[in-house]
């Protein structure tokens, strides 16, 4: 006997729209659903199986039999199998049993549209239903202003299972142990913005999230879908945005989840040159199926509106651009015109960030893409991807390597770090020292630095302040604004214990003091992405190792002069466009950051020509460092 009712959520509309791959709010249909239907109440549930010949529901309701709960399939040939199971509540483990037309082999799979999942390793799915109220109802005025491109955003990448252990240092924190520590902390180091490395569900954990299997729920190892609610509202409530790592670009290959779901590719394209991904060893979701872009783009609205966060950072974006992204000759096939362009995984990145920012006024899209492809963050209506945002990794690679270098040969090496003006200003970038940058022996950042340890200090202090006067938003990845040292180990807590000693002291007070300085000097953001916010005073001192550069606002300006060498200029001239007394707001070699105290405190302007210009300063260049000085009022 079946005991599972007919019964559909799904309209004649909404189905036209999912065979098109135009319906972006399937998490309204698909997966289970505590509901009333013919006075009884219990769970509808929908899964797209078209291969299937038979579905049924199996979980600790039934021991895992499902004989008696059968799925009925929809005349329309729409591939949807879906039913109503009277009695089942909120909190019953389930799987679909699915049964192709292909092969004779069982498929035991969770739920593509779980809300919840059970505590990996284990797999089944969890029939959820969220009874969450925000407390931060108004924040959508508040996301359109600090989200604003106009606005200053300096981002703290976190991952939630390392950022800190509970007492004893082997638990990591719950959702809401974390919010009250974590909003904490972003408000003492003057943080505007969070980014979460993946929260979606994933079975393996050190894939930090980005093996994701459940594209509608956050992980169970921190809580439940309304604890992480939480943890966002109380972000919300500190005026802290929220932005995720998304993952459309490729899944795992495990056989619970969405590998080889009914016994032929629905997720995965079909064709191995398309299908497979040989440097992370997982499957690339086809992009020609409009069913798949309509369950990823559900997907990045199900974050948006359900768990109101500000912003999705797309992972992985290059490798979906190109058809030969880490192939050889031979590995792939050109598109229909020659090229190597994937043609429709770029219209499906065009039709998502088209589609959340007509949804969602005031969220940001964010791609990690790290080729030259034109227009990544121009307008769709423009021809361009669409993004928001892009990680300027060009400038990442370009400085880490000239900061890696013995100051003693950084003269030849100059252009390195003004080479990033050149194209600063072709797309709206995000200034990234991420996660990627501290694993897999490149070191932290702090032993990236060349010298003794009073040297790299002193050089991980230039770099900040030299990334916080260049044009872009900017990104830092946990532990590197206390200058860790080891590398991130994602079993392991940020070394907390390194704020015991005055130089890690010293980088924690020197990003807050950056952190306040960015959000208030309006010079350093008004016009982020174009020339007119920038303007050279030398960018030639090769034999100093010397950069010295005005940021431009709207209302006033701020003089950069940074000192990539360990010598101390004294008398240093650099020219300037105004006379009058000029007063040094921030110097990173100032004691209280563990420098060594040397400093400008009023400069008066001296009618001597210098750079071009008819007035000049002569400064006192620091160690190592970096000055900032503005016009007094």
């Amino acid at each position: 006997m079946n005991y599972v009712k007919p019964y559909s959520l799904f309209s004649s509309f909404d189905l036209e729209l999912f065979a098109a791959g135009k319906h972006f709010r399937l998490f309204e249909k698909f997966g289970s659903h505590i509901l009333e239907h013919e006075s009884e109440m219990g769970v509808y549930f929908a899964v797209y199986a078209p291969a299937a010949r038979s579905v049924q529901v199996i979980g600790d309701f039934n021991y895992w039999s499902g004989d008696e709960h059968q799925l009925y399939v929809r005349w329309d040939s729409s591939g949807i199998w879906e039913g109503f199971i009277p009695g089942l509540k909120k909190g019953n483990l389930y799987k679909y049993k699915i049964y192709s037309n292909h092969d004779d082999k069982l498929r035991e799979k969770t739920d593509p549209y779980a809300r919840k999942y059970e505590m990996a390793p284990k797999t089944a799915s969890v029939i959820w239903q969220d009874e969450y109220i925000w407390n931060t109802k108004n924040w959508q005025e508040t996301r359109n202003s600090i989200n604003h491109l106009q606005a200053p955003m300096s981002i703290y990448e976190c991952h939630i299972g390392s950022w800190m252990k509970a007492e004893g240092g082997s638990r990591s924190l719950h959702y809401r142990e974390l919010a009250e520590k974590l909003c904490d902390y972003l408000i003492e180091m003057n943080y505007t913005h969070v980014e979460f490395l993946p929260v979606m569900e994933h079975p393996f954990y050190p894939s930090w999230g980005y093996l994701s299997t459940g594209y509608f729920a956050p992980t169970s190892r921190f809580g439940d879908p309304e604890d992480f609610k939480y943890l966002v509202d109380c972000l919300h409530e500190k005026g802290i945005a929220v932005i995720l790592d998304w993952v459309p670009a490729h899944f795992p290959s495990d056989e619970f989840a969405l590998a080889d779901f009914d016994g032929s590719a629905i997720y995965e394209h079909p064709n191995p040159q398309k299908g497979f991904h040989p440097d992370w060893n997982s499957l690339i979701f086809n992009f020609e199926r409009a069913q798949v872009r309509s369950f990823l783009i559900s997907s990045a609205h199900f974050w948006l509106d359900h768990f109101n966060v500000d912003g999705l950072r797309v992972d992985a974006v290059a490798s979906m651009l190109y058809l030969d992204y880490s192939r050889e000759e031979g590995e792939w096939s050109p598109n229909q015109y020659g090229g190597n362009e994937n043609l429709e995984a770029i219209s499906f990145l065009k039709e998502l960030n088209a589609s959340v920012y007509g949804s969602f006024p005031g969220i940001q899209m964010i791609a990690e893409e790290s080729t030259a492809f034109s227009g990544v963050t121009r307008p769709v209506h423009e021809s361009g991807l669409g993004f928001g945002l892009k990680w300027m990794m060009g400038w990442m690679n370009d400085t880490l390597e000239y900061f890696s270098r013995d100051p003693i040969h950084r003269r030849y090496h100059h252009n390195d770090i003004s080479r990033s003006l050149t194209y600063a200003f072709t797309e709206n970038y995000v200034l990234p020292l991420s996660h990627d940058e501290v694993v897999h022996g490149k070191r932290s950042m702090v032993y990236k630095m060349p010298g003794d340890d009073w040297q790299r200090f002193a050089n991980l202090r230039l770099l900040y302040s030299y990334m916080y006067t260049h044009p872009g938003q900017k990104l830092l990845f946990m532990g590197d604004d206390i200058g860790q040292t080891s590398e991130w180990n994602v079993d392991q807590s940020v070394d907390w214990h390194l704020l015991n000693y005055k130089p890690h002291r010293g980088i924690k007070a020197l990003v807050a003091k950056l952190n306040g300085i960015f959000k208030s000097q309006s010079a350093l953001y008004d016009f982020n992405y174009g020339p007119e916010g920038f303007e050279w005073i030398d960018y030639s001192d090769d034999q100093n190792s010397v950069l010295a550069y005005m940021r431009k606002g709207k209302t006033d300006n701020i003089l950069v002069v940074c000192n990539f060498t360990p010598s101390v200029h004294f008398d240093y001239r650099v020219g300037i466009p105004a006379a009058g007394e000029y007063e040094e707001i921030f110097n990173s070699d100032d004691d209280d950051f563990g420098g060594s105290g040397i400093s400008n405190v009023l400069i008066h302007s001296e009618e001597v020509a210098s750079h071009g210009r008819p007035f000049s300063l002569a400064l006192s260049l620091p160690p190592l460092s970096a000055i900032f000085l503005k016009l007094k009022a």
